[in-house]
């Protein structure tokens, strides 16, 4: 699955933005708070236009303090997958458990810096593991490879049947990394300069999935 990121869309053509990267199995929204991460991008009414916009499923990464009380109206909006930093989140298997109930996947992400392991339970109340590859907040960063073995675990993990995951990575996905994630049992790719940088973004996607694939 590869989710392009609009973080490197047009954000004065975010509709054209859209269309233009028809095929894509997510489309993949940073919301950023300048608190969590020291960057500002857009909130839920920003979401809510773009659902309004595609038909393709909305996955919001919500890099911002207390998602505990912010995540359910993303839910309740219509975005199909909410993912919540654990670095952040108060109480996560309440919070998943109200994502789902609100309509919505329950996505729990980590940091390069955070091990998985101390959360193999707690995964199991989730839909998405979102691996950041780069260090949340900018875009355009180098890939950081050791997350692979973050990878690694949840494949595994998820393989043996013990969790059911689909296991997403962001950050510095481009033709140059994406087969060494896909080797590790990556799931969901999230790019964006790959895509939004590409003079025809849809064929990009394309050619992603395609390489991850093989």
């Amino acid at each position: 699955m590869i989710a392009p990121s609009i973080l490197s869309a047009d954000f004065a053509r975010l509709a054209d933005e859209l269309a233009a990267v028809e095929g894509a199995d997510w489309v993949h929204v940073d919301v950023m708070d300048a608190h969590f991460v020291p960057n500002l991008t857009l909130g839920l009414p920003v979401v809510k236009a773009l659902l309004k916009a595609t038909d393709i499923p909305i996955d919001c990464h919500l890099m911002i303090d207390d998602p505990d009380r912010w995540a359910i109206g993303y839910a309740e909006a219509g975005a199909y997958n909410v993912t919540v930093h654990v670095e952040a989140a108060n109480d996560p298997v309440k919070l998943a458990k109200d994502l789902k109930a609100a309509g919505a996947k329950a996505g729990l992400s980590i940091k390069p810096g955070t091990p998985i392991e101390p959360y193999l339970d707690l995964l199991k109340h989730y839909d998405t593991l979102l691996v950041m590859s780069v260090e949340p907040g900018f875009g355009g960063q180098d890939f950081i490879a050791d997350v692979l073995d973050k990878v690694r675990v949840a494949r595994d993990r998820t393989d043996k049947g013990e969790l059911n995951l689909i296991v997403e990575i962001d950050g510095g996905i481009n033709a140059d990394t994406i087969e060494q994630a896909a080797e590790a049992g990556v799931d969901c790719f999230v790019a964006g300069s790959a895509v939004y940088g590409a003079d025809d973004p849809a064929r990009a996607v394309a050619a992603l999935r395609a390489q991850a694939a093989r």
